[in-house]
C-alpha cells in the first residue's frame, strides 16, 4: 500500500514526503536527481526495496524541491536550499537526529548535510554516489548528450539501459521508467537541475565529515563509476567501503538483498536474520516449449524481440496476480505466491498470453515450505515444482495434489494427469492438469 503523502513547509516551498517502515531507526532517504514518492510504489521491485528498508528502519522519503510532488518553480535550487528541505522534512516528522541514505546525486547532498549539520546526522550511507560530477558525466560532451535526450526524448524511458541494464529489454519496466521521468520533473526543470548539478564538487568537504559512514557501490555501475565511491571512502575519515558485484545503478534491482543487508548491518550492528527465512509458498515454474528450435528458426534478433515481449507479459501477469518474481531462467520464470489459487490463475494467464505471442508455455506448481534468502528460493518444494513443469505439455498447467487440495472450492477445475515418479524426489506423485 502506498504511504500517505504529506507536505513539509520550507519557507514558501512545500516539500512532499512519505513515512513508512516499522524499524526503530530513523532513516532519511535523500533521492537522486529526480524522484516521485507516489510513483515509486507502482513498480514491484521498488516496493520490495522499500519494504526491505522498512523492516529495520522508519524511512522518510521525500521529493526535493522542483521535482516529483514538491513545488515547482523557475530556475534550479542550490545545494544550500536542498539541505533546508532535509531539515524541514525532519522537523515535520519530529526527528531530531537520523541516519541519512544518499542515492546517486542525492549522496553528494547527504554528505554535505552530514558535514554541515552533524548534530542532526547520526550516520551516513552513500550508495552509487560521488563527490564530483565528473564521476557521473566525465565530459561536457556526455552531459550535452543527456541534455539532448531530455529535450528530444524525455519520458520515453530510453535512458533505462544507463540506470538498469538488467531491465533493458523489459518493456513493462521501461514504461514505468518513462512515466518516472515525466512525473519526476519536466524537461525544463531537469535541464536546469542538471546544469546546476554539473557544478557539484564536494571533495574538499569530505574530510569534514565526522559521522560513521558507509559507502556502497556496485563495481559495474554504468552510471556512476566505481571510482566515485572509492573517492568518497578515501576522503571521509573512517568511512567503510563495500564494493558489490553488479551492473544496475538502481539498488532495488540485481542483488537487492546484498545492498540492504550491508545497510542493515551498518545501522543496527547485527547481520540480517532473514537470510534463511522459511515460509509456506506456492512455487511456479514456467517454460517456453521448444525454445531452442524457435530461436534457430527465427534468428537472433527476432528471437530476442519475441523473448523480450514474453518476459514483459509474464512480469505483467505476476504483478496482476501478486506473485513474486524470483528470477528469469532465460526461457521461463521462477516465481512464488502466498496464495495457490492466484498462482494457478497466473500460470493459466501466462500460457494464454504467450499463445497470443505465438509461443507455447507450460507451467508446473507445487505448494510447500521454502527457504528465502539472497534473492533466491530453495527447498524440496522448488525441486518438486521444477520436475512437475518438465512433465507438462505445450500450454499445460500441471499441479501436485497439494495445490489441488488447497484450492478446493475456488472454481478451478482439474483433470487427472496420472501418478508419476519425479526425478530425485521420493515417492510417487499424483498430478493434475488445471483446465478452468
Amino acid at each position: 500500500m502506498t504511504p500517505e503523502v504529506h507536505y513539509a513547509r520550507c519557507g514558501d516551498v512545500h516539500i512532499a514526503y512519505t513515512v513508512f517502515g516499522e524499524g526503530l531507526i530513523d532513516l532519511v532517504w535523500v533521492p537522486g536527481y529526480i524522484s516521485n514518492v507516489e510513483h515509486s510504489w507502482d513498480e514491484p521491485s521498488q516496493v520490495r526495496w522499500h519494504q526491505r528498508l522498512g523492516s529495520f528502519a522508519r524511512v522518510v522519503m521525500f521529493d526535493k524541491r522542483g521535482t516529483g510532488l514538491s513545488d515547482r518553480f523557475s530556475g534550479a535550487p542550490t545545494m544550500e536550499e536542498r539541505m533546508e528541505d532535509v531539515n524541514a522534512v525532519m522537523d515535520a516528522v519530529g526527528i531530531e537526529q537520523a541516519a541519512l541514505l544518499g542515492i546517486s546525486e542525492g549522496g553528494s547532498l547527504a554528505a554535505l548535510f552530514a558535514a554541515t549539520y552533524p548534530s542532526r546526522c547520526r550516520s551516513l550511507i552513500l550508495y552509487g554516489a560521488f563527490a564530483r560530477f565528473r564521476s557521473w558525466f566525465p565530459s561536457d560532451e556526455a552531459l550535452q548528450a543527456f541534455l539532448d535526450y531530455v529535450e528530444d526524448k524525455w519520458g520515453s524511458g530510453d535512458s533505462l539501459p544507463r540506470f538498469a541494464p538488467s531491465r533493458e529489454n523489459d518493456k513493462a519496466y521501461q514504461r514505468w521508467w518513462g512515466r518516472f521521468e515525466r512525473l519526476g520533473g519536466s524537461p525544463s526543470a531537469v535541464k536546469a537541475i542538471m546544469r546546476l548539478n554539473s557544478q557539484i564538487d564536494i571533495s574538499s568537504v569530505l574530510p569534514s565529515i565526522h559521522v560513521p559512514t558507509l559507502v556502497v557501490h556496485r563495481t559495474g555501475d554504468p552510471l556512476v563509476a566505481i571510482e566515485g565511491g572509492r573517492e568518497l571512502a578515501e576522503k571521509i575519515p573512517g568511512a567503510r567501503l563495500v564494493e558489490l558485484p553488479g551492473e544496475d545503478h538502481m539498488p532495488s534491482l540485481g542483488d537487492m538483498e546484498a545492498v540492504a543487508g550491508v545497510i542493515e548491518e551498518f545501522l543496527t550492528g547485527e547481520k540480517p536474520t532473514r537470510i534463511a527465512d522459511r515460509t509456506l509458498a506456492t512455487v511456479v515454474f514456467t517454460d517456453i516449449v521448444d525454445s531452442t528450435a524457435r530461436a534457430e528458426t527465427l534468428g537472433d534478433q527476432l528471437w530476442h524481440d519475441l523473448l523480450a515481449a514474453h518476459d514483459a507479459a509474464v512480469r505483467q501477469e505476476l504483478v496482476r496476480f501478486r506473485g513474486t518474481e524470483i528470477k528469469s531462467l532465460g526461457d521461463g520464470f521462477l516465481a512464488t505466491f502466498d496464495g495457490p489459487a492466484r498462482a494457478v490463475r497466473c500460470a493459466q494467464a501466462i500460457t494464454e498470453t504467450a499463445g497470443s505471442l505465438g509461443l507455447e508455455v507450460r507451467a508446473g506448481l507445487h505448494t510447500g515450505e521454502v527457504e528465502l534468502g539472497d534473492g533466491d528460493v530453495r527447498g524440496i518444494a522448488v525441486n518438486i515444482a521444477s520436475r512437475v513443469v518438465d512433465l507438462a505439455g505445450p500450454s499445460e498447467t500441471l499441479v501436485t495434489r497439494t495445490v489441488k487440495d488447497l484450492i478446493a472450492g475456488s472454481g478451478i477445475r482439474f483433470e487427472d494427469f496420472g501418478v508419476h515418479t519425479l526425478k530425485g524426489v521420493p515417492d510417487d506423485w499424483p498430478l493434475y492438469r488445471a483446465s478452468g
